[in-house]
């Protein structure tokens, strides 16, 4: 597998511990007390983010193990806990935050893949197969924490310089990000660099607080906590009397935003803006500048996934419908992204998710945010920019986009053959299109996409795929494939799998 195609199995895997992320934050914002104010509830999504690490150990392993095994979950909370811990012993500043998780989650996946299969000699065959696979984990972790205990120090302040150049840079940084964020979604390589900032940049130490009668929280800069003693004032809140100062480092602008941190969402309030305003507008005009007897296929089409976005913040479905097509709207997208980010945080804007910036989180979140009605504002302003641009870009430049090209009648030969099979049939389908069961040596998917490994990549037919119902299809090196289904992604997926080969 080529180094493309390993990372985007990576980033497949990334997403199974960040699924945990909206309940653990639907959790903790119902248990505050401007909303339910039940302490027990929101202990329990505080509980899921204080063992994020953990979380990235578990996820990953099986994320990466040929079969989505349990043993490989608990070979990764193995290697985790020796990574972390034998790590400390040497050099006990080291905190390795998710970054821990990931590496214990690497190892354990793969240890899985490669132990779970071996025999042992008959006087040691209980340990052989799967019980091997934690064991094995277990001392290819401890040689990883004896190397991180002395080169992961470097390798922090490497991450720590990072977050500290892109947090002083202002706009430009912020710009970067935005456009980085959706400039890698067609190789799905966004949830790697997502991780690094919302899970990895800046630290902040939650303070547990009483301030008449009710318990809360803020997250602060440690070197301010430090200064701050159980029973004393809380900075910047009246009459709080602190109760518990935490001793682990919360990182990331998205766990921080959580925790109470008030200086969080950099990274992630400019999003509201495109997902819920922007990109709806920009379908709008994609069906406006479609010729007048294609745009009730074309609407057909860009609506429903335009509330998607709306609503959720899931955009792929809507952004692979363009992103072939027309790459150079696509380009102005990611950097009408980028201009969002830096825009929201110029008018001192502070939002955040726990899954992804659509209506929901937006709504959920309020009472967490910085001045959140501005987005709204800013949003609207938003939607005019989308719609201006795409409608004239598309009209002047003569680019391809639903109703334009012959996207539409596939989108209508994808409405005639769901209504002649059901899932399991529509996953067969899929199967021969992409050259049988035998042309495929691995069939993983994420949120919206089947991640795929063939023998022949000339076997799959583009068109019949998008005939089926594909929005997309990304090539990655030599044999790696992605096939943009939108929700559907994970169901065909499990389905192909369970399909027995054909003889």
């Amino acid at each position: 597998m080529n180094l493309l195609g390993y990372l985007q199995k990576l980033g497949k895997a990334l997403m199974l511990p960040i699924a945990t992320l909206p309940v653990a934050a639907l959790l903790l914002r119902l248990g505050q007390p401007d909303l339910l104010g039940i302490s027990f509830i929101a202990e329990a999504g505080g509980a899921i983010f204080s063992q994020l690490p953990l979380l990235f150990g578990l996820g990953i392993a099986v994320g990466l193990s040929k079969d989505d095994a349990g043993a490989a979950a608990l070979a990764g909370a193995v290697g985790y806990f020796v990574l972390t811990g034998a790590a400390k012993t040497i050099n006990n500043e080291i905190d390795m935050s998710f970054f821990g998780g990931i590496i214990a989650g690497i190892i354990a996946g793969h240890c899985y893949n490669r132990f779970h299969m071996v025999k042992l000699p008959d006087y040691l065959a209980f340990f052989s197969g799967k019980r091997l696979v934690p064991i094995m984990t277990g001392l290819v972790a401890l040689l990883a924490a004896f190397i991180a205990g002395f080169v992961w120090p470097v390798i922090q302040h490497g991450i720590d310089s990072f977050g500290l150049a892109v947090s002083t840079s202002g706009g430009l940084g912020q710009f970067f990000y935005g456009l980085l964020n959706r400039g890698l979604i067609p190789v799905g390589l966004h949830h790697v660099v997502n991780s690094i900032f919302w899970f990895g940049l800046g630290e902040c130490l939650r303070v547990t607080y009483e301030v008449a009668g009710s318990v809360q929280n803020i997250c602060l800069d440690p070197a301010l906590v430090r200064t701050l003693t159980v029973g004393g004032a809380v900075p910047g809140v009246d009459g709080g009397s602190i109760t518990q100062i935490a001793s682990e480092v919360t990182r990331g602008d998205l766990h921080r935003f959580f925790a109470g941190d008030p200086t969080a969402g950099v990274f992630m309030a400019g999003f509201f803006p495109v997902m819920m305003f922007g990109l709806p507008a920009g379908a709008l005009a994609m069906i406006l500048a479609a010729p007048k007897d294609k745009r009730a296929q074309a609407a057909g089409l860009l609506i429903s996934v335009a509330v998607t976005s709306f609503l959720t913040g899931i955009t792929e479905p809507l952004e692979f419908t363009f992103m072939f097509l027309a790459p150079l709207l696509y380009g102005i997208h990611a950097v009408l992204t980028g201009l969002s980010l830096v825009v929201v945080n110029l008018f001192g804007v502070l939002h955040g998710f726990g899954f992804s910036a659509g209506l929901f989180d937006m709504v959920l979140n309020w009472g967490l945010a910085t001045r959140p009605w501005i987005l709204v504002s800013i949003g609207l302003v938003m939607s005019v920019v989308y719609f201006v641009v795409f409608y004239f870009a598309i009209v002047l430049l003569n680019l391809k986009t639903p109703g334009r090209d012959n996207g539409v009648d596939a989108a209508a030969d994808k409405k005639a053959a769901e209504t002649e099979t059901d899932k399991s049939n529509l996953a067969l389908q899929y199967l021969d299109a992409l050259g049988g069961s035998s042309n495929l040596t691995d069939i993983d998917a994420c949120i919206t996409r089947l991640r795929l490994t063939l023998k022949d990549r000339s076997l799959a037919d583009e068109a019949r795929l998008k005939a089926l119902g594909a929005k997309g299809i990304v090539k990655l090196g030599d044999n790696n494939l992605q096939v943009i289904l939108g929700p559907l992604a994970e169901i065909i997926a499990a389905e192909m799998k369970a399909l027995p080969p054909k003889a």
